[in-house]
């Protein structure tokens, strides 16, 4: 099913980075914590949020939308053009110009 018929749903950047740190990177919650300068208490609560927000979306088909603030990353090829550095997410060659459904 193409993503735009599907129901989104938003896990937020602190949510995103703390699933990072715990799950592939498999840090301990407090040296996680410390790394995202947040308390243990907050990361726990930060990092269960986000895997219930996957599990839901694994669960349900849903489409998963990570939000809220500016982030740097290390350029990479576009999955659609291949051109270095290109944003996947806003090729248009690879959604055709857009969704048609």
């Amino acid at each position: 099913m193409p993503a735009c018929r599907l129901e989104w749903l938003n896990l937020t950047l602190d949510e995103f980075e703390a699933l990072r740190l715990a799950d592939l990177e498999g840090l301990h919650q407090d040296e996680a914590a410390a790394r995202m300068k947040v308390s243990r208490q907050t990361f726990g609560r930060i990092v269960e949020n986000a895997r219930r927000k996957v599990a839901q979306v694994l669960h349900s088909g849903m489409a998963l939308s990570i939000e809220g603030g500016t982030v740097r990353t290390t350029a990479r090829r576009c999955p659609g053009c291949g051109k270095k550095g290109h944003p996947g997410a806003d090729c248009r060659r690879k959604t055709g110009g857009g969704c048609d459904h």
